[in-house]
């Protein structure tokens, strides 16, 4: 994972844009409760999703990534991007979420958010926008 360093020990310290297990949660509870399915959420197009995030993500050795769709505290739709491992006994790609594991905090849940919803974030000439 790509995190902050401090000059005097140059150890990795903080993950970037992770947010913890709990408020992943929440928001995927409001998207599937706020208007009950994808298309009542009709204005959002796409999502702009940092390269950090998917710099992140990818570093933990994924097999693939799967995301969430979620509303945040100020109303706001949200992508949450989680790693994926293979488990070949059931072909099943599961979530790579290290709640309590090792050092991981409360913080640092291993679940990727920072993306901003188009709109507003849109690029006005896209194609893909009809």
């Amino acid at each position: 994972m790509s995190q902050e360093t401090t000059p005097e020990n140059h150890k990795q310290t903080k993950t970037v844009n992770a947010i913890p297990l709990k408020t992943a949660q929440r928001w995927a509870k409001r998207w599937s409760k706020k208007e009950g399915g994808y298309n009542k959420h009709h204005t959002i197009n796409a999502f702009l999703i940092p390269k950090v995030d998917l710099l992140e993500v990818l570093a933990e050795g994924v097999d693939a990534v799967r995301a969430y769709i979620g509303v945040d505290d100020n109303n706001i739709e949200k992508l949450m991007i989680v790693g994926t491992k293979y488990d070949p006994v059931t072909k099943i790609y599961v979530d790579m979420i290290t709640v309590g594991v090792g050092n991981a905090s409360a913080e640092q849940d291993d679940i990727y958010d920072f993306t901003r919803p188009c709109p507003t974030d849109c690029d006005p000439s896209s194609p893909l926008l009809t």
